[in-house]
């Protein structure tokens, strides 16, 4: 005898990831989605201290021909960038000196940060590069070599960016795992990168992976916004994607 019994909203569930119409046995859960909510718990924590193969990034980066740059935050463990949210938005100074080396004048840089989720980098860096590239290389755009940034927080992009004299940086980082998404990748768009930046002066394009946002759907986001901020000579809440920035 089955004793589960079905909630009337079950159709829902083909729209979504989230935790809706799980039936129930009496007044509690199943057992099969109580296992389950607490084994996508474990896979978020994991996520967060899970280091991403930056060695199969770097194979991945030198075969497609792009250059790039290592650097690490002032959080000098995972413990401790955990703890401290500050020290991850600020550049140890070997690394300050590092991209001072290679300023220039640059429209765009590119970082990949570990962010709170190693596996979204590990999984969709790569991919998400490329599909930014399948436009990029067809611009008259100056890129800065990329950058790899470990125990990093999105306003490290700021301080890349200044750094290397970008007039923008697009950083993209693992975000904060969820219970049904522990390998989303965030994407934030910042003009003119200086230290002390605001959240709303930047754009993000949230849930980048294969079962949310497409790396298509995404790249083609990045594109709208990246011509717009050119245009306006800003990002952030003024600054919607629009067709009608592209040339």
């Amino acid at each position: 005898m089955d004793i589960k019994k079905p909630d009337s909203w079950t159709h829902l569930r083909r729209f979504t990831p989230a935790r809706v119409a799980l039936g129930h046995v009496g007044h509690a859960l199943p057992l099969e989605a109580v296992l389950d909510l607490a084994l996508a718990h474990a896979e978020a924590r994991d996520a967060v201290w899970q280091e991403p193969d930056w060695e199969r990034i770097r194979v991945g980066l030198r075969q497609s021909g792009k250059a790039f740059i290592e650097v690490q935050s002032t959080a000098p463990s995972r413990q401790q960038y955990l703890l401290r949210p500050d020290w991850g938005r600020n550049l140890s100074e070997g690394s300050k000196d590092r991209l001072d080396s290679q300023r220039g004048h640059y429209d765009l840089v590119l970082c990949l940060v570990d962010g709170l989720s190693g596996a979204a980098i590990s999984e969709n860096a790569l991919p998400m590069l490329e599909a930014l590239g399948a436009w990029l290389e067809h611009t008259s755009w100056s890129l800065a070599p990329l950058v790899l940034a470990r125990q990093g927080r999105v306003a490290l992009g700021d301080e890349i960016g200044a750094a290397l004299g970008a007039r923008m940086t697009l950083v993209l980082i693992g975000e904060r795992p969820g219970l049904s998404s522990p390998d989303s990748l965030g994407l934030y768009l910042t003009y003119a990168p200086h230290t002390g930046n605001l959240d709303s002066q930047r754009n993000c394009i949230s849930n980048v992976r294969p079962g949310g946002l497409s790396y298509a759907e995404a790249a083609e986001t990045v594109r709208m916004l990246l011509y717009g901020a050119k245009a306006l000579g800003k990002t952030g809440v003024e600054l919607k994607p629009d067709v009608k920035y592209l040339p």
